[in-house]
């Protein structure tokens, strides 16, 4: 007998996990700003700290020839050293960095094979987890979307769906950028490959798992199994899941997360119509696949 509750906290856990790490990722690609503790002084300041000591290197300018050959013009030298003393030190404060304003070591600065092997690994990592713990718990396969007897049919679907869905997405990106709304796409410059071998990693290797492991997140445990198990009305979980996982995206931006969440809720409305986890994966991971062909390959000239 499945052990639906057990599923769910564990699946809450995965998600919880997954949340933290997306929001990590957002800080790192948000912040490393380095920081100067001294601003530069106005000249007003200049002045005001060259007077604070009560001299000014015009203080002693009026000396007999006297005073200067009997050598009593060591009061003025020190007098004019003391204002050079005060002026080097307003100087240096002004060119003053604390030693802790050096950036913090990011996942930006990982090599690029070394990143999209990273995003790979910790992807699969909780798509791991989540499938074991759906065997553990004897989740039946229907209510995860696994249907086999009907893949030929699903897999054009799910191409039909991605083409659709990308170029959609693209439509509201160009609308989006004329009504003056910038989506975030320093997540998407940091993944970009920048050769052959890199876009085949990125390709074959990374885009699939992610497509994979969120989809069997976000669709297959927290709409199919929750609903199937607790009897909660799938589009309700349609809507939750979405909200979950656009803030799963919050690198990309607000308007990137909006658009997360339509997509969402698009793939969620797909899943309870179909019953079929393929469909999602694949137009999940055909969105992902041309917009970088498209906006990092072809656009800049790395895919040729």
């Amino acid at each position: 007998m499945p052990d639906w509750t057990t599923f769910a906290g564990l699946a809450g856990v995965v998600l919880a996990l997954l949340l933290a790490l997306a929001h990590l990722t957002q800080s790192q690609l948000t912040g490393g700003t380095e920081h100067v503790d001294a601003a530069a002084p106005s000249d007003s300041g200049d002045a005001a700290d060259r007077g604070s000591s009560g001299t000014s290197t015009s203080a002693r300018n009026d000396f007999s020839p006297e005073e200067w050959r009997w050598g009593t013009n060591d009061v003025a030298s020190a007098e004019v050293a003391e204002v050079d003393d005060s002026v080097g030190s307003v100087e240096s404060e002004r060119l003053h960095v604390s030693p802790d304003s050096s950036p913090e070591p990011s996942v930006a600065d990982l090599p690029k094979p070394a990143l999209l092997v990273n995003a790979a690994l910790s992807q699969a990592l909780f798509g791991a987890v989540l499938a074991v713990a759906a065997w553990w718990t004897g989740i039946p396969h229907a209510a995860l979307g696994l249907a086999p007897d009907a893949t030929p049919r699903f897999l054009g679907l799910g191409v039909v769906l991605g083409l659709a869905l990308w170029l959609a997405n693209e439509l509201a990106g160009r609308a989006g950028t004329r009504f003056g709304f910038e989506g975030g796409e320093e997540l998407r410059a940091l993944l970009a490959p920048e050769t052959p071998g890199e876009w085949v990693l990125l390709l074959a290797g990374v885009l699939p798992v992610v497509a994979l492991v969120e989809e069997f997140l976000f669709r297959a445990a927290l709409v199919g199994a929750l609903g199937a198990g607790f009897g909660v009305q799938p589009w309700l979980l349609v809507v939750g899941s979405s909200v979950a996982f656009a803030l799963g995206h919050g690198a990309q931006g607000r308007a990137g997360m909006l658009v997360t969440g339509v997509l969402g809720l698009v793939f969620g409305a797909a899943f309870v119509l179909t019953g079929s986890l393929l469909v999602v994966v694949v137009a999940h991971y055909l969105v992902n696949a041309l917009e970088f062909v498209v906006h990092e390959g072809l656009d800049r000239g790395t895919v040729r």
